[in-house]
């Protein structure tokens, strides 16, 4: 009995140990000012993980195929020095302070008007001209991850108050958490996302166009000319943004609808069904040719899906493969573009005393 006893203890001590999380981080590169950019990898026994201080950025992400075979499924480049000659994808990164779109750079916020810089035609995306994807965030490792912080100043890019941000990536076997945090000394606004382009087949590897969608809401909201919410909440029902079953993505992306025209494909926000500020399902996509299926949830009401309709092949991969038109798709969960300028939607406001929180999980499986 004491010996089956010793045997089971040891058998549990590996498999405790076999699914533990690794981590490991040295100097990726510098930024011009000199300052090492650090990589974190952090390594399960199912997924690969690497994130760098730059942008808050995840840089690769490994994961197994239906043959149990381990490769990359997220855009990105092999050196630093690519990254700062790419100022349009947003690859991988944190945008902030406020993700997505604000139109004309403007917003009201308690009686006072605010202009950010403006660097998408009219307005601001991602947090306008140097957003918190261009910044290089401080990193220390932590259980099973790392969290990042940075500190935004008082009037940057526009935004009032001292924001100081947490992402934290942990990865946990076969699933990715991303925890998101925040505090100000003014009220502000704030909405943050990750802008991983995922392509399930493997970077490189062409057009995402026949991998399979769930997305799970029952509302989008559709846009203008300038891609800026409208303030409609339209069902999607009868609709080519009807994901509420699983639809190749591809499959109705070029029909004759006026939505689509306007953002040259799928880059639009979903209003996700789940309760705001509980983890619940986002969405699912599966990869027929690589079995690879992951699985998004979430605390945010919505979500941007979009189809990489802006990549244009001026970019290459690791593998010197060029990015082309839809080689990879985004899932951005997050609050509603443009919400300081809609009181109907779920606030993006914090005030001095209140703490921001956000997770997003990405899990990774594979169909047989």
């Amino acid at each position: 009995m004491k010996l089956l006893r010793v045997i089971l203890l040891t058998m549990t001590s590996f498999a405790a140990a076999s699914a533990a999380t690794t981590v490991q981080h040295s100097t990726f590169g510098h930024m011009p000012d000199g300052k090492a950019v650090e990589i974190y990898t952090l390594k399960s026994s199912a997924v690969e993980l690497q994130v760098m201080t730059y942008g808050s950025r995840v840089v690769s992400l490994d994961t197994k195929d239906r043959n149990g075979k381990m490769g990359n499924i997220v855009l990105g480049y092999a050196s630093f020095d690519q990254y700062l000659k790419d100022p349009k994808t947003y690859f991988g990164s944190v945008p902030g302070r406020y993700a997505n779109r604000i139109a004309n750079g403007k917003f009201t916020l308690e009686g006072k008007g605010y202009q950010i810089t403006t660097n998408d035609g009219p307005n601001a995306l991602h947090g306008g001209k140097v957003g918190f994807a261009d910044l290089n965030w401080s990193g220390k490792e932590i259980p099973s991850g790392v969290e990042f912080t940075l500190v935004s100043p008082d009037g940057d890019q526009g935004f009032p108050g001292t924001l100081t941000a947490h992402v934290r990536y942990t990865l946990n076997d076969n699933k990715v958490v991303i925890q998101y945090s925040a505090t100000t000394d003014k009220p502000t606004v704030i909405n943050l996302t990750n802008h991983a382009y995922f392509n399930l087949s493997g970077d490189g590897s062409g057009t995402i166009l026949n991998e399979q969608m769930k997305i799970d809401a029952d509302k989008f909201t559709p846009v203008n000319s300038t891609l800026i919410p409208t303030g409609q909440l339209a069902p999607v029902a009868g609709t080519p943004f009807d994901f509420t079953s699983p639809h190749v993505i591809g499959e109705r992306i070029n029909a004759s609808n006026d939505q689509l025209k306007l953002g040259h494909g799928y880059d639009h926000n979903w209003v996700l069904r789940g309760k705001m500020g509980e983890l619940h399902p986002a969405a699912q996509v599966y990869d027929p040719a690589s079995g690879r299926v992951l699985s998004v949830e979430t605390t945010e009401p919505g979500m941007q899906f979009y189809s990489g309709n802006f990549l244009d092949g001026t970019f290459k991969s690791r593998t010197g493969a060029k990015y082309e038109f839809r080689n990879g798709f985004c899932l951005e969960t997050q609050h509603f573009p443009d919400s300081p300028n809609h009181p109907d939607f779920p606030s993006t406001e914090l005030k001095p005393g209140q703490t921001y929180h956000s997770e997003t999980t990405w899990t990774f499986t594979a169909r047989t």
